[in-house]
């Protein structure tokens, strides 16, 4: 009997340190991951994202900076694991926003619910395009890079596919350029984003975006009136893809 009691003891104290220990040190490494993800977002969002250190990223989620390596290889994975992020989470928005509209034959108001979900997402987030404009200034190629033209491509397929929609339901001008409808609508979203962080408000892109939006769509419900080609020396390889 005191055999078994002593077992029943041992076991019961057992339970009691589980039961005590801090639940930080308790996460897989899958949640270890997201919190530093989301951390560094959160960081980016107050700063500068190439100050960020790991140091920070540690101090933000409550862990040593030596455990961080423990979850991710260096910093460089850590930004490329908040663009993959990034990229699941906006699209995933933007299709949801969209697919309503799109599958009742209502391709632009489609494209208007793209547009307001990506600027409530840039609000929500606002070390994302801290991080993509800093990305796009590299002048070679870099894996950060290559996940911000990923995500790009991704956008720009499910903005032109909404416009090839919206032609064919007669909702936009039937000789409308829908590539250049497609560059226009991400300069729209990128203009507003970077003049309210040059600004330092980002709060005011919420009101600017149903404005610029609406111009956008009167542009592609009248008649395209294609002008005469634009030569020029100083231009080499046209425009960018």
């Amino acid at each position: 009997m005191r055999t078994d009691f002593g077992i029943m003891l041992q076991q019961f104290r057992n339970y009691l340190c589980t039961m005590s220990t801090p639940s930080h040190t308790r996460q897989p490494t899958e949640a270890r991951q997201s919190s530093l993800v989301q951390a560094a977002l959160r960081l980016a969002a107050a700063g500068s994202p190439a100050e960020v250190t790991t140091g920070a990223l540690a101090a933000a989620v409550g862990i040593t900076q030596g455990a961080v390596f423990r979850h991710f290889e260096n910093k460089e994975a850590i930004w490329i694991a908040v663009l993959d992020w990034v990229h699941e989470a906006l699209m995933a928005r933007l299709h949801a926003q969209a697919r309503p509209h799109s599958e009742q034959g209502r391709a632009l108001q489609a494209l208007q619910a793209v547009f307001m979900a990506h600027v409530e997402f840039v609000q929500k987030h606002p070390g994302v395009p801290r991080l993509i404009f800093q990305e796009l200034q590299h002048a070679g190629p870099t894996p950060l890079k290559q996940r911000v033209q990923e995500l790009m491509s991704a956008y720009r397929e499910l903005v032109g596919g909404l416009l090839e929609q919206a032609r064919s339901e007669g909702s936009i001008a039937a000789d409308a350029d829908t590539q250049a409808a497609t560059a226009l609508f991400v300069g729209a979203v990128q203009g507003l984003v970077m003049q309210c962080l040059m600004a330092e408000s980002l709060n005011r892109i919420g009101q600017q975006a149903g404005a610029v939006y609406a111009i956008y769509a009167r542009g592609l419900q009248r008649a395209a009136t294609r002008p005469a080609p634009f030569h020029s020396r100083s231009l080499r390889k046209g425009a960018c893809k």
